[in-house]
């Protein structure tokens, strides 16, 4: 297995409107793609998460936020979430697995337990 080294920063104040908006966005979206609108239980802005829970559990004096330096993995016929990761999280695609790539780091393992990229793009984020 490969280690990999994964830096945890401070969520800086000028990170904070994006890293709200991206939350809300993600959550609202993942949630009316799965289940519809099945009932009324947005929070009064219209949201799946409203702001106030947001800045709260950012607040608290009790918690920390952090930015993190991760990589993942989306299907090419999302449309959606490549453009989510690229344009709004600034997400870098670095590699699109498919039948004509010779890649020994996917695992027998990964394959077997359906974790092993086909026709996805891998993408990793960069944090400066």
């Amino acid at each position: 297995m490969q280690k990999k080294q994964i830096k945890l920063e401070l969520l800086e104040k000028n990170d904070r409107e994006q890293f709200i908006i991206d939350n809300q966005i993600s959550f609202k979206y993942g949630a009316l793609v799965e289940f519809g609108k099945r009932d009324d239980h947005l929070d009064d802005d219209g949201e799946i998460i409203s702001r106030e829970t947001i800045e709260k559990c950012i607040d608290d004096p009790d918690n920390v936020a952090y930015r993190i330096v991760w990589e993942t993995c989306t299907p090419y016929f999302e449309k959606r979430n490549i453009h989510f990761y690229v344009n709004k999280c600034k997400f870098h695609i670095v590699e699109f697995y498919n039948d004509f790539l010779q890649d020994q780091s996917i695992t027998e393992d990964q394959k077997e337990l359906n974790e092993g990229p086909d026709e996805m793009f891998r993408f990793v984020k960069v944090c400066k």
